[in-house]
């Protein structure tokens, strides 16, 4: 084998460096291009970040200090309260117990002394800790020195949180680092926070929940103070101990963890109950002196439809409401003071919502008497007790009329009913059965059977239908035993009238009219409307509850005003088959009375608590006292306002039986036997002969086979008083404007109510009925 030359072992070994580079050339390509692209990404972020940063907002020692106080205006525009102005005393680093300025730093940024306003590791960490699901990142990316820029110059609400305004976060806390000492920057933030219950500020925390300074208080105190701003409702520790204790461990598990305490010591702090050592007596509250008394339900709801909205509120605020403060003051002393009224006790509690039948807004709340709300239930909101017949005229007859065409004299039997599938007889409050009446006479009257013969005609589904478009949801499917009583609040029930009132329209309740945030940007928040029922539906309805008031035989004469035109019905509700020998006989567990004018829905609930406890029933005399309610308030809140009479749409026609004017809806004049309506047929106008010989017999509803008569209302979570569940419908829409300043007021929507499972009871309101069933429905506070 010939030996190659020198210049044949020069080209082979050319080649073979071709060869060498032809392989190693796109590898090489691959990554000047992904450098190339991470140069152009950090250099496009530089410049981004550059970009937002020059447009930050000024941050001062002022804004950086200050109280950051939210501000509540009724519908006129004055202050009806200052969250944070008056509550907060403001302390010194050298008085802030280094326990802790240890605490703080632990839970909330354990970096703090390392970094200089930003910490790319937290960054990271918590980026991990999102992607992984795992508990890295009990600490999320923003440093200590952010949350305390976000609580100084930005909104708080969710929807504010783009990446120009974390942007700008990053930037100013680098700024506030290179101008002030950590020890000035942690001595803002323990002022600054928010710690639930109108009140700012560690020390005046202190104050508020221990009646102790700072200096005072032990580790298990101090470490319960640490950890709340993070979520100060859920971690109430009055409200909610089990998330407040868990909480608080969390904070001596940190301190652990940065060597702060010890293990033996974090292990006694936990020993302690979360309860030990808090005050029950406050001597700083949310609200003036002067309003506070009448507005703190109202403010609780409104504080709760705030967050709902993604806000906080302390960051600044200013909140516009629909609150009408003589509407208010006049509920609140009718509701505890009015000496026409004979309230049996102090233990006898109100519920109560004003609504404008026009817009949905809530103009007045009263949460319950002799009592402040701050602390405990919102009765106006509760949705653990039945309605009792103020059920009738949404689930049974409102149904009858739109689906089936039913007019105002539509025969309905008044005989013995048993619930299908059961023993369970319906009963009236006399015992007694009347026969064949009107459906008129049968809603006037507040007849049991006839209204769950008419609801078992239309159908528990198409009912429930209805129901939705009234804003009314439930967790479990309704039943027939709920067409004379539904677990609703006092809001939605006068939400759901004020329907009837309007024509058929259905508005989402709610309290908040505009809110303005600290940098200047200004929300409101338009409600639409949304058609419920047809306007011969809601006419016919109206008509035939007025008669609740006017007529003889009315369940409901107690609550007219004179010369107002006016509707509303009743609701009572029994004690159990179990329980009924334990209280005197006709005594009743709640008594309802649900009214509206043209200018306003008024839903008011009375009863007991604890409805179980000894002398804490309704006698039939005390059952007339929210009617009472009712005419007072009423009648004041008309004043001034249009007195005017609902016109009949056109659709609808008048006849006379029997000196009556009754109703129907046009091309459906026929009416038959009991459970049954004509799609055809020649009745009488202004009183001429009629014939029923034709009938169609509607289908029976799927939900008629029961065993039990009992149903739950939709539930809530504890969080925020959860926060959030009202039992509205979810095809409720808002719409919201943003404006750079404070613009016109204009409607929305927002309305949280909590509920408690209970079950439904049979009632009546001539007199009043027997219960089925009911475990008491118990929303205690």
């Amino acid at each position: 084998m010939s030996k190659n030359s020198p210049q044949q072992t020069r080209a082979d070994m050319r080649r073979g460096r071709q060869f060498t580079k032809k392989k190693k050339g796109p590898f090489r390509r691959i990554i000047k291009i992904i450098l190339s692209l991470f140069v152009l990404a950090f250099l496009f972020g530089a410049g981004l970040f550059t970009y937002y940063a020059s447009s930050s907002p000024r941050i001062t020692r002022s804004a950086l200090s200050s109280d950051n106080s939210t501000k509540f205006y009724d519908a006129s525009g004055k202050v009806i309260s200052r969250l944070g102005s008056q509550n907060r005393d403001y302390v010194k680093s050298n008085k802030i117990p280094k326990t802790l300025k240890q605490a703080v730093v632990s839970i909330e940024d354990r970096r703090f002394y390392k970094h200089h306003g930003v910490d790319p590791i937290r960054i990271i960490g918590a980026a991990i800790s999102n992607v992984s699901g795992s508990s890295l990142g009990m600490q999320g990316g923003s440093t200590l020195t952010q949350q305390l820029v976000k609580l100084s110059v930005f909104s708080t609400a969710a929807s504010d949180r783009t990446l120009k305004r974390k942007a700008q976060e990053a930037w100013l806390a680098i700024q506030v680092e290179n101008h002030y000492s950590k020890a000035q920057i942690l001595e803002f933030y323990i002022n600054k926070v928010y710690m639930g219950n109108g009140v700012y500020g560690m020390q005046t925390a202190a104050e508020y929940y221990y009646n102790k300074t700072l200096e005072k208080l032990t580790l298990p105190e101090l470490a319960q103070l640490a950890g709340m701003p993070q979520s100060p409702v859920a971690y109430n520790p009055y409200k909610y101990p089990t998330y407040a204790t868990k909480r608080r461990d969390e904070v001596l598990d940190a301190m652990v963890k940065t060597k702060a305490i010890t293990q033996a010591q974090a292990q006694q702090a936990k020993n302690t109950s979360v309860k030990s050592g808090l005050t029950k007596t406050h001597s700083r509250t949310q609200t003036s002196a002067k309003t506070s008394k009448y507005i703190d339900a109202y403010l609780k709801q409104t504080i709760e439809e705030l967050r709902g909205k993604g806000y906080k509120p302390n960051s600044g605020l200013k909140v516009y409401t629909n609150l009408d403060l003589s509407a208010q003051k006049k509920l609140y002393q009718v509701s505890n003071n009015d000496p026409s009224i004979l309230y049996p006790s102090k233990r006898f509690q109100v519920g109560a919502t004003i609504v404008n039948v026009n817009n949905g807004k809530v103009v007045a709340m009263q949460g319950g008497r002799k009592a402040k709300v701050a602390f405990g239930l919102n009765r106006a909101v509760q949705t653990g007790r039945s309605t009792g017949s103020t059920a009738k005229p949404v689930m049974d007859y409102g149904p009858a009329v739109q689906y089936l065409k039913y007019p105002t004299y539509q025969p309905v039997k008044d005989t013995p009913y048993v619930y299908p599938g059961t023993d369970k007889s319906v009963m009236d409050f006399d015992n007694k059965y009347q026969g064949t009446m009107t459906m008129r006479k049968a809603l006037v009257e507040s007849r049991n059977i006839p209204a769950i013969r008419t609801l078992e005609n239309v159908g528990v589904s198409k009912a429930t239908g209805f129901l939705k478009n009234l804003g009314m949801t439930f967790k479990k499917p309704l039943e027939l035993q709920n067409g004379i009583g539904l677990y609703v609040s006092s809001q939605q029930l006068a939400a759901a009238y004020a329907a009837f009132s309007n024509g058929g329209t259905y508005y989402k309740p709610y309290l908040i009219n505009k809110i303005v945030q600290a940098n200047g940007v200004s929300r409101t928040y338009h409600k639409q409307g949304k058609r419920a029922m047809s306007p011969a539906t809601a006419f016919m309805i109206t008509n035939m509850l007025k008669g609740v008031m006017t007529d003889a035989n009315g369940s409901g004469t107690a609550a007219k005003v004179s010369g107002l035109y006016e509707a509303g019905k009743t609701g009572t509700t029994q004690y159990p088959d179990d329980y009924i020998n334990k209280v005197p006989a006709d005594s009743s567990m709640d008594s309802w009375f649900s009214g509206y004018t043209r200018n306003y829905s008024l839903a008011i609930w009375t009863g007991y608590d604890h409805q179980f406890k000894a002398d804490s029933y309704i006698t039939p005399a005390q059952t007339d006292i929210a009617q009472q309610i009712y005419k007072s308030v009423m009648g004041y809140i008309s004043q001034n306002k249009p007195n005017t009479d609902w016109t009949k749409p056109s659709d609808v026609v008048a006849t006379n039986r029997g000196g009556t004017t009754e109703y129907y809806v046009a091309g459906y004049p026929g009416v038959g036997t009991d459970n049954t309506a004509q799609a055809a047929g020649s009745y009488s106008v202004e009183g001429s002969s009629s014939s029923d010989n034709t009938v169609v017999t509607q289908p029976r509803s799927d939900n008629t086979r029961r065993s039990e008569s009992s149903t739950e209302s939709s539930e809530s979570t504890p969080t925020t008083q959860q926060p959030g569940g009202d039992g509205g419908s979810n095809n409720d829409r808002d719409s919201s404007s943003t404006t750079s300043s404070s613009s016109s007021q204009s409607d929305t929507s927002s309305s949280s109510s909590s509920s408690n499972t209970a079950s439904s009871s049979s009632s009546n309101d001539s007199g009043n009925s027997n219960q089925t069933d009911n475990n008491g429905g118990n929303n205690q506070p």
